[in-house]
C-alpha cells in the first residue's frame, strides 16, 4: 500500500523521524542544519505527540557543546534522545561523543554535512565536518537524497538501540538538507514496527537511577583502560549485520531496500568509482547512461560507512572490475589519501590472495557544494581506462598550482535537448508544521 506523498527538505524529513522517535531533543541552531530543531520546536510547541503518544522535551542550549552535554546527561538518564547539527558545531560535540560510545550508549546526532572553516569560512556542504569525527567510535550511515534522508533516520535510529552504538546519520548540507522534493511518508505504524520495544525498555533500564547504581564516569591506569578500550569490539562487529538486518526490515515494511553498499551498474563491469552522499545520484545517473550505450561501468553507494564492512564491500563490487575510483567529498592535507580511500585500498590489500587487486585511484569532488556533475563523472570513467591514471585528482576546479585536476568535457550531457531540468531549494525557516502535512 502507497504511504502519503508530502513535499518536504531533506532537514524536514530527518526531524519526521528524529521528532517521532525521541523523549528530549536538544538543540543549537546551525546552517544547514537548524530548521531540523526549529521543527521540533515548533512541533513541541504544537504539542504534538511521538510514537509513544507522549510529547519530547525539546532543550535549546547555548552553544553546541551544551547541547552535546544535554544529550550525554539525557542519555545516561535512561531518556530516548537526539540532536541536530553540523560544521563547527559538530567538532564542539565531539568530547561527547567519545564518551557516548565509550559508554555503548544508543542515539543519533542528525548531521546536515558542512565545509569546515579553513583558509575561509563556507556555509555549503561537504564531508570535512563528520570526516574529523569519524575517530570517535560512531557508525556513519549516509543518505543521499530527501526520501533517505527519512527511509535512513529510521534505519538508524533503530540500529542504535539494537547495536547500543551511536549513530551519525549524515546528508549533504543544501544540496540534501534544503532541495524540495515529493516523497512517501514513514507513517507512525511502520516507525513503531522498526523500534523495538524490547530494546527501549533495555536503554530506559540502564538510566542512573538510586534503584539502579552503576560506575560510570572513571578515571583509569593503564592495567584497566587499555583492554577496557578493546572490551566493545564485538559491539562493533555485529554492528553491519545488524544494521542490513534492519534495512531488510526496512524493504518488507516500505518495498524500498538498502544495503551496505548498493551497487549500480553492468554486472560484468570493469570500471567502478565508490562513494557516498548526494553526488552518488549524479554518478548513478551517468553510469546508467553509459551502461544502456554498452560500456562496462558501474557505482557502488556507500551506505554504511563506519563500522565499515570490508566484507560487504567485497560482495558488492564485481569479480571483473580492474580499475576502481573513489571519490571523497572531504580534504585530509599530509595524508596519504582520504578516508574512503584509504579503506577501499586497504580493504582490497586485505583480499588480496582472495581476489586480484585492482588498480585503484583517489580523487576529491564537490568541496563546499562544488558543482558536480555527469561530465565530470565521464572524465573520471576515462581516466580509470589511461594507461597511467592519476591518483589524488581533484574534478571540478582547475588546479593551475599543483596540476591536480582532471580535465572535463562540459558539453557532455546524459538528457535529450527535449529534457527540463529543475531543482528546488527552500533557503529559508520553516514553513510547514506537523499539522500541514
Amino acid at each position: 500500500m502507497k504511504g502519503k506523498l508530502a513535499t518536504m527538505d531533506g532537514n524536514q524529513a530527518a526531524a519526521h523521524i528524529a521528532y517521532r522517535t525521541n523523549e528530549v531533543v536538544a538543540i543549537y541552531p546551525i546552517t544547514p542544519a537548524s530548521p531540523m530543531g526549529e521543527f521540533s520546536d515548533l512541533w513541541s510547541a504544537q504539542k504534538a505527540k511521538n510514537i509513544w503518544g507522549t510529547v519530547p522535551r525539546v532543550i535549546e542550549m547555548q552553544a553546541e557543546g551544551g547541547a552535546a552535554g544535554t544529550v550525554h546527561g539525557a542519555l545516561q538518564s535512561g531518556s530516548l534522545t537526539t540532536t541536530f547539527t553540523a560544521s563547527q558545531g559538530l567538532l564542539l560535540m565531539i568530547p561527547n561523543m567519545y564518551k557516548i560510545a565509550g559508554e555503548l550508549t544508543p542515539t543519533v546526532f542528525h548531521i546536515a554535512a558542512r565545509s569546515l572553516a579553513a583558509q575561509g569560512l563556507s556555509i555549503f556542504g561537504d564531508h570535512s565536518d563528520v570526516m574529523a569525527a569519524w575517530a570517535t567510535g560512531w557508525s556513519m550511515l549516509f543518505s543521499n537524497s530527501v526520501k533517505e534522508a527519512m527511509d535512513l533516520a529510521l534505519i538508524s535510529h533503530a540500529a542504535t538501540l539494537g547495536s547500543r552504538i551511536p549513530f551519525m546519520h549524515i546528508f549533504d548540507g543544501f544540496r540534501t538538507s534544503h532541495e524540495l522534493k515529493k516523497i512517501e511518508l514513514v507513517d507512525d505504524a511502520t516507525i513503531r514496527e522498526m523500534i523495538q520495544i524490547k530494546w527501549v525498555m533495555e536503554h530506559h533500564a540502564r538510566g542512573l537511577t538510586p534503584g539502579n547504581p552503576f560506575i560510570r564516569g572513571t578515571a583509569q591506569n593503564p592495567d584497566v583502560y587499555f583492554p577496557a578500550r578493546e572490551s566493545s569490539n564485538s559491539f562493533y562487529n555485529e554492528t553491519p549485520g545488524l544494521v542490513q538486518d534492519q534495512m531488510d526490515k526496512f524493504g518488507e515494511l516500505t518495498g524500498r531496500q538498502y544495503r551496505l553498499f548498493d551497487y549500480v551498474g553492468h554486472p560484468e563491469a570493469e570500471s567502478v568509482v565508490i562513494l557516498m552522499g548526494s553526488g552518488a545520484e549524479t554518478v548513478e545517473e551517468t553510469v546508467n547512461w553509459m551502461v544502456a550505450r554498452g560500456e562496462k561501468v558501474g557505482a557502488i553507494k556507500v551506505r554504511l560507512f563506519r563500522p565499515f564492512s570490508v566484507d560487504h564491500l567485497m560482495s558488492a563490487v564485481p569479480t571483473t572490475v580492474k580499475a576502481i575510483g573513489v571519490l571523497d567529498r572531504t580534504k585530509e592535507p599530509g595524508s596519504v589519501g582520504e578516508p574512503l580511500y584509504q579503506d577501499v585500498v586497504t580493504g582490497f590489500a586485505e583480499n588480496a590472495l582472495t581476489r586480484p587487486m585492482p588498480k585503484i585511484i583517489g580523487g576529491r569532488y564537490g568541496l563546499s557544494s562544488k558543482e558536480f556533475t555527469p561530465p565530470m563523472v565521464r572524465a573520471i570513467f576515462d581516466e580509470l581506462t589511461a594507461e597511467k591514471s592519476k591518483n589524488h585528482f581533484t574534478i571540478g576546479i582547475n588546479d593551475d598550482v599543483t596540476h591536480s585536476s582532471l580535465t572535463y568535457d562540459p558539453s557532455f550531457s546524459t538528457e535529450s535537448d527535449s529534457v527540463t531540468r529543475a531543482v528546488f531549494w527552500g533557503l529559508g525557516s520553516p514553513e510547514q508544521g506537523l499539522l500541514s502535512y
